[in-house]
């Protein structure tokens, strides 16, 4: 699918546009350019040997519904629109998912109010085929479940990301999109006068792989970077701000003669007060079922266990202001969220609010971990909306960078990446 020829054949062609990042975002907007202006010469540069390597490819796989979001809000809407999106090129390309639906239980009468604020917040956004059930319904569904009232969301879907957007790739190839991967960019610069291709492009922009020496030439670029979005933004010159702080998730898995304790996912009321969602359950499409994440900050970017660590992106994090503001916040959830790391007797407790069935025998950690990437700003807030930037001048005011692309990024990608491009076309002059 990736083509890195070693011999480097891209040193004599330029592009209309080169977007940075071969996950589910990258993917989905490259093919989306080339949708909306299918002349154009649209290349994808991947670091990575594959596409969908990092937290595309490392997520729980739900096809969320869109009950979580503000009313109104372009997180709510491009969720809903992503969702039916998603399940109609699914069909179109035989594409494995599982409608297996969702249940957001209350355990306790103290979270009916959160839930009915949920369920309303769900009918505003158009969640399609919600509804509030009570504790005999919940049974018919999921009769290992305990809970006193529950939104039932039978659109919820399972699906595996990673399968999903390398059929986007393969139709972005089709539209005559180029993907390189093995290409990590580290620099970006106009190109000198005089370079080949600029009677063309009026001094193309160079993005650079200076460790191999690649480099691509194009008129313009969008960066879609995950965990090194802030990183591709500042070599070329934008803003510093939002950084990527990576926290990560880690899953605990039922054991195979436990699996018939779940029917489709499970998950908790959330406490507004935290970030996260907390556990739950979700089956996965090879018949597995997982439970969690946690979430504990990861010690780099990239961070999949205690033991991946790099010194200077750790630094990185810690010298920044936001970062010291986030730990105040949040620092005692956090240090409960780490003992949860070494103590899974303290997650069995949370789960068994919901399934009292399940014992510490009936889980295992077989090492599932995903790592997310959360933008925060110097006020140590988590930022939770989208967020791209377009520098104003040089090499930064060619390229649109999009600096937050939160959950539910996967569930909205198709959608997600038509809004990128609109933005683009706005900015750019193809």
């Amino acid at each position: 699918m990736c083509f890195a020829d070693k011999t480097n054949p891209i040193e004599k062609n330029y592009f209309d546009l080169v977007v940075v990042g071969g996950g589910i975002v990258g993917i989905t907007t490259a093919r989306a350019m080339l949708i909306e202006k299918p002349n154009l010469k649209v290349a994808i540069l991947e670091k990575e040997s594959d596409v969908a390597v990092h937290q595309t490819g490392h997520n729980s796989g739900v096809i969320h519904a869109g009950l979580y979001y503000r009313p109104e809000s372009l997180k709510a809407k491009l969720c809903v629109a992503g969702l039916q999106a998603t399940y109609k090129f699914c069909d179109k390309h035989n594409i494995p998912y599982k409608k297996c639906g969702k249940l957001i239980v209350a355990t306790d009468r103290l979270e009916i109010p959160i839930l009915n604020r949920l369920y309303e917040q769900g009918i505003a956004n158009k969640s399609p085929g919600i509804e509030l059930i009570n504790g005999d319904k919940i049974k018919q569904i999921e009769p290992h479940c305990q809970g006193v009232k529950a939104i039932y969301s039978p659109n919820t879907g399972i699906i595996d990301w990673g399968l999903f957007t390398k059929y986007c790739a393969i139709d972005f190839q089709k539209r005559g999109g180029l993907i390189f991967c093995n290409f990590k960019v580290d620099k970006i610069k106009e190109a000198a006068e005089g370079t080949e291709e600029t009677d063309v492009l009026q001094q193309p922009l160079e993005f650079h792989d200076t460790k191999q020496g690649y480099v691509v030439r194009c008129k313009y670029g969008i960066t879609c970077g995950g965990l090194y979005s802030d990183v591709l933004a500042e070599i070329a010159g934008g803003l510093k701000e939002p950084i990527i702080i990576p926290f990560r998730g880690e899953y605990l898995e039922l054991t195979e003669e436990k699996r018939y304790l779940i029917n489709g996912n499970i998950y908790p009321v959330p406490d507004p007060k935290f970030p996260f969602l907390g556990v739950h359950f979700t089956p996965r499409l090879d018949g597995s079922v997982w439970l969690g994440p946690n979430a504990v900050l990861a010690l780099c970017k990239e961070g999949y266990s205690w033991k991946d660590f790099s010194f200077k992106e750790f630094y990185s994090m810690i010298k920044f202001s936001g970062f010291y503001n986030l730990m105040t916040k949040y620092g005692s959830y956090g240090r409960s969220e780490i003992f949860k790391s070494f103590f899974i007797s303290s997650r069995i407790k949370d789960l068994q609010k919901y399934i009292p069935e399940i014992s510490q025998k009936d889980v295992i950690f077989r090492g599932k971990t995903g790592v997310r990437a959360q933008a925060i700003d110097e006020t140590g807030l988590l930022v939770n909306d989208l967020i791209l930037q377009l520098g104003t001048e040089g090499v930064d005011g060619r390229i649109l960078h999009v600096r937050n692309a939160p959950s539910p990024a996967a569930t909205s990608s198709l959608a997600l990446a038509e809004f990128i491009i609109k933005s683009a076309l706005v900015e750019f002059e193809f």
